[in-house]
């Protein structure tokens, strides 16, 4: 796997095959329209983005001794960007806050900049752009950059993001580029050694009580309310234990809250954990960040702070303790996972939000095309938080199964109860019973004591509620109220029948 020298002798970076193609097939587009067009570039997170429009506005300004300007929108990633051009030679100026004009422009052929800040100081009329060739905007997903096309209508725009999807559904991209390049997918590169593999593990969470705010996606009010509360925070903690206790982890909140609570009770069970979130010095980041790269079991709780410009390696696990209808929020959350090292060729993702079953496995096929072109049909098509838990499916723990060491236990599907009651002409309410039928013979071949067999009974609570909601669906008939009163009217119904047999 030996990376392919792109330097043309006059620079000593190297770059992979896969990267050396995506540049020439962005200089094809450039040669060909020259001026006035939009281009977008997808690549994978992890796949080198930064240095492949790094190299590619070196090589724009030799060929065209035109100046190129670089758009971020998080200061961290203008100073990547820049330290990136610093080391293939590209003499460039970061134009941040600080910056109030240019008197020294003719002395630089590049320049980095936050997009609200150049917006500032171009509506000031105090730095002209007029002489920029090229334009290339950082994660182009977001619509904070269209405010600063009016001002290059004339210059070649590149945008390169990992996910060609808009963050707002109103602003299509295809409304501001004119054509998409897709670069390699994700499980090319993995399977080219270049991204580490991905293994999934999703516990099922009812979202039901989530809000969805006005950005589209679930908000952070609702979210905490539903992941702060002790049965998720112990499902977090089971989840850990059970896939990644003595790995790194980064685990994702979408709250401060619920990262505070998340630290309080990692703390309590005597690991070593930080949370992070934006209202950290820069100093108390860098501490925490240091620490974290260097403890090889750390455990770090974050508010969506590290899904852009965080590069950790020795990250083991990535733990999605939240839910998000984002698709470039779900690969950016996973993709801090995906960096290999000479000892780390896989990772763990440990899905708490459903988001798997929602957009398909990270590293499943994504027709990128598809989705640039037509947006609206791709997230009409993704499935509703009642679709995905209708997919749920309750496992008895080995811990409950144990209760019960004379049973053998059999697949009872309350669905095919219901059919056979429909094809044999009897009521629906027929397949509950038979249902409640095979729980009470599960408790008489365990105990003989009427107490004993009433305990037995509260262990199958989650069961009976996963087999009623089951029932529900067939009969279209799932109010809260009805399950609520069905649940019931099952639990009371099994004990009734467990005293009778014992007493």
């Amino acid at each position: 796997m030996e990376p392919v020298d792109l330097s043309g002798g006059k620079e000593e970076k190297k770059l992979y095959k896969y990267q050396k193609e995506s540049i020439e097939a962005i200089f094809e587009r450039i040669d060909k329209y020259r001026n006035g067009y939009n281009l977008l570039f997808q690549l994978p997170t992890g796949g080198g983005k930064t240095v492949i429009f790094s190299e590619l506005s070196r090589r724009y300004i030799e060929m065209t001794n035109k100046r190129v300007l670089i758009l971020t929108h998080r200061i961290e990633l203008c100073g990547q960007t820049s330290r990136m051009l610093d080391n293939l030679g590209v003499k460039n100026k970061i134009i941040d806050s600080k910056v109030k004009d240019l008197p020294e422009k003719k002395d630089f052929m590049c320049f980095v900049a936050m997009v609200e800040t150049l917006n500032n100081r171009l509506n000031e009329e105090k730095i002209e752009m007029e002489d920029v060739g090229l334009l290339i905007i950082d994660e182009a997903h977001y619509n904070s950059f269209r405010k600063l096309f009016k001002y290059f209508s004339k210059q070649i725009i590149l945008g390169v993001t990992a996910t060609p999807l808009s963050s707002n559904v109103k602003l299509p991209l295809k409304d501001n580029y004119n054509e998409l390049i897709v670069g390699e997918s994700i499980t090319s590169l993995i399977g080219q050694g270049y991204l580490a593999k991905a293994s999934t593990y999703n516990y099922d969470v009812n979202l039901r009580s989530l809000k969805v705010g006005i950005n589209g996606d679930y908000t952070v009010s609702s979210s905490e309310k539903l992941y702060s509360n002790f049965l998720m925070q112990e499902k977090l903690l089971y989840a850990y234990e059970e896939k990644s206790k003595g790995a790194k982890t980064l685990i994702f909140n979408n709250g401060i809250n619920t990262s505070k609570a998340v630290y309080e009770m990692f703390l309590e069970e005597g690991y070593e954990i930080r949370h992070l979130d934006n209202t950290h010095s820069e100093k108390e980041r860098a501490d925490i960040l240091k620490w974290f790269k260097e403890k090889p079991d750390a455990i770090l709780s974050s508010v969506s702070i590290l899904t852009t410009g965080f590069d950790e390696p020795t990250v083991d696990t990535i733990i999605l303790n939240r839910a998000t209808k984002s698709l470039t929020l779900f690969h950016q959350m996973i993709g801090r996972g995906s960096r290999i090292l000479n000892n780390k060729k896989n990772f763990t993702v440990i899905d708490l939000g459903n988001n798997a079953r929602r957009f398909g496995l990270w590293e499943s096929h994504v027709d990128w095309q598809q989705i640039f072109k037509t947006p609206n049909t791709y997230l009409e098509g993704l499935y509703s938080d009642e679709e995905i838990e209708r997919q749920f499916v309750y496992v008895l723990s080995d811990d409950i199964k144990a209760k019960f060491p004379k049973t053998t236990f059999e697949k009872f599907e309350i669905k095919d109860e219901y059919k056979k009651s429909m094809d044999a002409g009897e009521r629906p309410i027929e397949a509950i019973y038979r249902s409640i039928a095979s729980h009470k013979k599960m408790i008489l071949e365990n105990t003989e004591d009427v107490f004993d067999a009433l305990e037995l009974a509260e262990l199958l609570e989650k069961e009976v509620q996963y087999r009623v909601k089951r029932f529900s669906y067939c009969i279209a008939k799932s109010t809260k109220n009805y399950l609520d009163w069905m649940q019931e009217d099952y639990m009371r119904k099994l004990k009734q029948q467990l005293r009778q047999e014992l007493n």
